[in-house]
């Protein structure tokens, strides 16, 4: 290797057998010029510098090591990288979901004491609550209480129930529940409210059974009507709506949310409520505020662990199996009207009487017509498609092009469920 005054490299002249190696991988282009490790390259200029032109076959066996060492360590790194990434939380071993929740129940309540001791503290808001809820002489006002704050207050909102509200008729709504029928909630408050006005007049016009069949047929809006009756101001006929989780899953829609407010607004009713969702105000305009809500917010953390409303809620590392589904479609259709209970029966003992076969809708229509449980085609679509928005049916297409009804439980989680639902 000659250089030039200046200091720059002017030629190459390799004239060992490495040298000339060298001179095929700087040619070879950039790539060869990046991966030949810093080590070998340090020590052959050394070995230039002190005029060694002919390197020795351990040489040779050293420098190959060195540059076998460089592409086996990228060869590991890449590989133990690639690895650690196919890992997924699906390959974990999942215990079954009954133990899980019962280790989950089974952990002990830390501070026990003073969340007890918090809760009672609370009662002595009680009377200032009361009076926010109810109509007194000098302030009609009729507020609706709204309780939010951290810990669980299911059983907050219950003991207030039970002590101050003994002169309402007090009706519980679980917005955690994974459904909800609202207008099966409608139709006991108007029976609660049509007793107590029964016995404020201390008559009863017709029977208890034709009065529960009165309200089934009504519809929503009639429902509310009949709540937001007029009566004179000296009477104290009301119903309270306690609602567990008015932000719940079942009940964040917004024709959920509407029916709520119109509810509260109605005159004979009172409402008390509690949220545990940081966006829960999102589900409300300003008319729904401060028209028909009317809430009156109240901090009451008690930090008390949610059991009852985290029930409901999938454990990651739990195992899924029939048992919960089959809880899961019970909870489901428990909350539907006994009319599409029914039609649900009749598709779950064809099920199990034709295992592979899915049931066509016209004769799904014709049974459910000859029991008197539809009486069109349009009835009965709309129970179809509530089954299907719960995943409880699927519909396939079969040989001869008809939709054909199933319903995705294997045969013995489908005949536990008729024995739980009968």
């Amino acid at each position: 290797m000659s250089v030039s005054p200046e200091g720059n490299v002017e030629t190459f002249q390799i004239v060992t057998r490495k040298g000339e190696m060298l001179s095929k991988f700087l040619l070879a282009g950039t790539t060869w010029g990046v991966i030949i490790s810093v080590k070998f390259l340090t020590r052959l200029v050394e070995k230039m510098d002190v005029g060694v032109h002919e390197m020795t076959m351990e040489d040779e066996e050293d420098d190959f090591m060195l540059s076998r060492n460089y592409f086996l360590a990228k060869e590991i790194g890449s590989s133990s990288r690639k690895k650690s990434s196919q890992k997924h939380v699906v390959d974990i071993n999942h215990v079954d979901e009954q133990v899980l929740r019962k280790e989950v129940f089974d952990i002990p309540v830390k501070h026990e004491n003073e969340i007890q001791h918090l809760i009672k503290s609370y009662r002595n808001l009680y009377p200032k609550w009361l009076f926010e809820l109810s109509d007194c002489t000098y302030c009609r006002c009729g507020f609706g209480l709204l309780m939010y704050g951290f810990g669980s207050k299911k059983a907050l909102l219950e003991d207030f129930a039970s002590t101050s509200l003994t002169d309402f008729g007090v009706v519980v709504i679980n917005g955690y529940l994974p459904s909800n029928n609202l207008k099966q909630a409608l139709i006991t408050l108007a029976e609660v409210l049509s007793d107590q006005l029964k016995h404020e007049r201390k008559s009863s016009t017709r029977s208890k059974s034709n009065t529960e069949h009165t309200f089934s047929s009504l519809s929503i809006e009639d429902l509310l009507s009949f709540l937001n009756v007029q009566l004179p101001q000296d009477n104290n006929c009301f119903v309270c709506v306690i609602i567990h989780n008015i932000d719940g899953p079942s009940l964040r829609d917004p024709d959920s949310q509407q029916y709520l407010a119109q509810l509260a607004s109605c005159s004979r009713v009172r409402m008390v409520a509690s949220i545990d969702h940081v966006n829960a105000p999102l589900l409300w305009d300003k008319k729904m505020v401060h028209t028909q809500f009317k809430w009156s917010w109240h901090h009451v953390p008690t930090f008390a662990p949610y059991k009852a409303e985290g029930n409901f809620f999938p454990l990651i590392l739990a195992n899924y199996g029939n048992a919960q589904t089959t809880k899961t479609a019970l909870v489901v259709l428990q909350s539907l009207t006994p009319n599409a209970q029914s039609v649900f029966k009749i598709l779950a003992e064809h099920q199990l009487a034709n295992e592979k076969e899915g049931m066509p809708n016209s004769t799904l229509y014709t049974k459910c017509r000859a029991r008197f449980l539809v009486s069109n085609q349009v009835t009965l679509n709309s129970h179809l498609t509530e089954f299907k928005d719960h995943e409880l049916v699927k519909a396939r297409r079969h040989s001869d092009g008809q939709d054909c009804f199933y319903i995705p439980l294997p045969s013995e989680a489908l005949s536990k469920l008729l024995q739980e639902l009968a």
